[in-house]
């Protein structure tokens, strides 16, 4: 349904905004906010040390651990005559890379995600600074950065492999 369509209805049927837009003031106002208020008023201590130990210690292993199969259970498979390997520290955390792909003595780059970053950000872009540390990838690794987007540690966008494809014929002219 187009924009312009909904206009139309929604311009066709002001009861029917109204009465949903009451609805959901009324949700908001009698149920919403005086849940949170209640849950910020019983908020403690131990609920926020809780909440820093899941994100930095579950998450983070949870990554790990997803970030791993996609290559070691996808990728490798995949393309066996490469090898793959992490990347070292200063290339995953200034430069976003997690894993290196070898094709001969160049290599590519591969930045694994989550689906989720994909949906949580539209068409997930990547920022200015994440563009210039892909290039200086490339200059100094000869090969591009792929954003490898996963789901229960597997490739979820089969399409990025053409891409990779594609550059792993280039490096192996190059």
């Amino acid at each position: 349904m187009t924009n312009n369509k909904i206009n139309q209805f929604l311009n066709q049927n002001k009861a029917l905004q109204i009465e949903l837009g009451s609805r959901l003031h009324e949700k908001i106002t009698l149920c919403v906010i005086p849940e949170w208020q209640e849950a910020f008023k019983n908020l403690t201590l131990q609920d926020c040390m809780d909440y820093i130990h899941n994100l930095t210690i579950n998450r983070t292993f949870d990554g790990y651990i997803r970030e791993e199969s996609v290559v070691n259970d996808g990728l490798a498979k995949l393309y066996p005559a490469l090898r793959f390997e992490e990347s070292p520290p200063e290339l995953d955390h200034a430069g976003d890379i997690d894993y290196l792909g070898w094709v001969g003595e160049k290599a590519f780059g591969i930045q694994i995600k989550p689906i989720t970053a994909k949906s949580n950000f539209g068409n997930y872009s990547i920022s200015e600074r994440m563009k210039a540390s892909f290039q200086d990838f490339e200059e100094e690794y000869g090969g591009k950065v792929f954003i490898v987007f996963s789901l229960d540690g597997e490739i979820a966008d089969r399409d990025i492999l053409k891409e990779i494809d594609v550059e792993i014929e280039r490096l192996k002219k190059n």
